[in-house]
């Protein structure tokens, strides 16, 4: 028998920033981007993506030991990463709970109308803005122009090119499906 198709339930379909949509099936957790019927390609995250997928490791230690979150997401990590994404463009991003579908192995989902190397280079973006405000509300003028001289330096495009390479996000789950 087949299932009904309820929102965020078993089956769920979800509709996509550019008008299409997709079964919640159609995505797996070790999938990065979703080749849409528009003929784009749309980044896809979940839940159980590591925060480390768009940054270091020794910076996610950082973000976690700093920001507290108030929800029951635990620690800072790639659903509040994407939540910001999502505040930041509403019209680029939709999400989907589907913790209630235990086929597909996450409970959470974002798509976006970016790609999945665009969606990189706006997190880091949005995550050098975050730790910029951070370092205003520390009242330490001298960490606040250290950060700003450190930024001079730092360019975001070239930043995701090297962190891609090095972190193979070129494989086959970094591709189109």
């Amino acid at each position: 028998m087949a299932e009904p198709r309820v929102p965020g339930g078993r089956g769920a379909e979800i509709d996509l920033p550019c008008g299409e949509s997709v079964h919640v099936h159609d995505l797996d957790m070790g999938m990065r981007e979703y080749e849409c019927a528009c003929g784009a390609n749309h980044a896809v995250v979940t839940d159980v993506h590591p925060p480390s997928r768009f940054v270091p490791e020794f910076l996610v230690n950082v973000l976690q030991a700093t920001i507290d979150t108030d929800d029951d997401l635990g620690e800072f990590g790639t659903p509040h990463i994407m939540g910001v994404v999502l505040e930041e463009f509403p019209q680029k991003v939709v999400s989907e709970n589907v913790e209630e579908d235990q086929d597909v192995g996450y409970a959470l989902v974002w798509l976006t109308d970016f790609d999945s190397r665009q969606l990189h280079e706006i997190v880091v973006e949005l995550l050098v803005e975050l730790m910029e405000h951070a370092v205003s509300h520390a009242e330490d003028d001298d960490a606040m122009a250290q950060f700003e001289d450190d930024m001079l330096d730092f360019e975001i495009e070239e930043f995701v090119e090297q962190y891609r390479r090095e972190r193979e996000f070129s494989g086959p789950h970094d591709q189109a499906v």
